[in-house]
């Protein structure tokens, strides 16, 4: 079978453009509430990020992918056609590379994994017809449009009431905080302790029992939740005004730190939106033959990771002008409360298995963090157009893929 080079090599220049768009627009999930509330500036979020983001890629973004992703379309159906699927799985990073270059445009967050699950299904209609779709995998994706922006919201609504009630609205919140800000501190670190070891950064080979994944999780938690409970106490209470400042920049340093380990999960998770259609056309050059698993090389791995951090260095303010001030106005408190919101609920569901996506969870989030002070401190119009580019993600990352793939075909096929 004749591979041409510039074919490969039009693959990895597109791959990166998909990952750019994709760092370009996913960049908001981790550090939109974050620079939203002021808790860093748009620079010091990027510095993060790319170090999150690329230690996420390169050491934890896992040297084994699905060759098409999520299986929306049977690849041995193309066997005896290797070409017709390398043309399709490089029509899909086109589609998904315009859909996101467009949501971006427009500050529209939208779920990279949608938008590659849907420029696969373009392709597998095209080159197939119905029949040639897993439409049940599409429907348990679809499934996640309801569950993460709800989880979300919900989660976000109910830890914010708690911050809200039981210390922003007290006579004394600094003394308040006291008893809950560690709670919150030790319970983050948990999560985030929790969602390493148990079924995670299996390439480390940490990935523990559960019995002892939660032992690990909880010592870390309450040694966490400690140290910042003595250091709280260290803080001069002041008048009323002066508590609630000094409340509202404990929650900051935690936001940041919640901020990076979504970034950091992001990296290790959906880097594989970008690089998994490269990588199953880097094993038929390599093979000249269809599998159902692609190795992928760390050149790959790191192709990937500096895609997705320029986009977010070059783009990324676009939509984090959407999730961290358009929604509802954020602040320390409650950008911590979406982060943590998100967080739990991605990683709730993800042990369940249960497909979710972070970026419907974290809108969701923030919406339920707005709604909890009422339903005018949320902007309903930015709300229905959010919703609208997610309805329309599958659907239009679909048609930009057929129109691609059947262009791909009369020109070379």
């Amino acid at each position: 079978m004749e591979f041409p080079a510039f074919l490969l090599i039009s693959a990895v220049v597109i791959s990166f453009y998909a990952c750019f768009m994709g760092g370009a627009n996913d960049f908001a999930n981790a550090f939109g509430t974050s620079v939203g509330s002021k808790a860093i500036t748009i620079k010091q979020a990027v510095l993060i990020a790319i170090f999150a983001e690329l230690i996420g890629a390169v050491l934890i973004g896992g040297h084994v992918t699905n060759t098409v992703r999520k299986g929306i379309v049977d690849p041995i159906a193309f066997t005896d056609e290797p070409m017709v699927l390398v043309y399709g799985l490089l029509a899909a990073l086109v589609g998904t590379g315009l859909f996101l270059q467009a949501a971006t445009h427009f500050g529209l967050p939208v779920s990279t994994t949608h938008a590659i699950v849907g420029a696969i299904l373009g392709f597998g209609l095209v080159s197939g017809g119905f029949g040639a779709v897993r439409w049940g995998n599409v429907g348990n994706i679809a499934i996640s449009w309801v569950l993460s922006p709800i989880g979300g919201g919900l989660m976000g609504y109910m830890t914010f009431n708690l911050i809200r009630r039981r210390v922003l609205e007290s006579l004394h919140p600094l003394a308040a905080a006291r008893g809950s800000v560690p709670f919150f501190v030790g319970v983050t670190m948990a999560v985030v302790a929790l969602s390493v070891v148990y079924r995670g950064l299996k390439n480390l080979h940490l990935n523990l029992p559960l019995s002892q994944a939660l032992l690990l999780a909880l010592l870390l938690g309450l040694i966490a939740g400690l140290v910042t409970r003595r250091a709280m106490w260290r803080i001069d209470e002041g008048n009323r005004h002066s508590q609630l400042v000094k409340v509202e920049a404990s929650f900051r340093y935690l936001q940041v730190f919640t901020a990076a380990y979504v970034a950091f999960a992001h990296g290790s998770n959906d880097v594989a939106n970008g690089i998994g259609p490269l990588a199953g056309i880097w094993s038929i050059y390599q093979r000249g033959l269809v599998g159902l698993k692609a190795e992928v090389p760390v050149w790959i791995l790191a192709m990937g990771g500096t895609g997705i951090v320029a986009g977010l260095a070059v783009f990324g303010h676009r939509v984090i002008e959407t999730v961290g001030k358009r929604i509802t106005a954020i602040t320390p408190s409650r950008g911590f409360s979406a982060e943590f919101a998100a967080a739990t609920v991605v990683l709730v569901f993800s042990k369940l298995g249960m497909p979710v996506s972070t970026t419907h969870t974290l809108v969701g989030a923030v919406i339920g963090v707005g709604l909890a002070r009422g339903i005018g401190a949320i902007d309903l119009r930015v709300v229905r157009n959010i919703l609208t580019s997610w309805v329309v993600t599958i659907p239009a990352a679909a048609v930009a893929t057929a129109l691609t793939f059947l262009l791909f075909k009369l020109l070379w096929l």
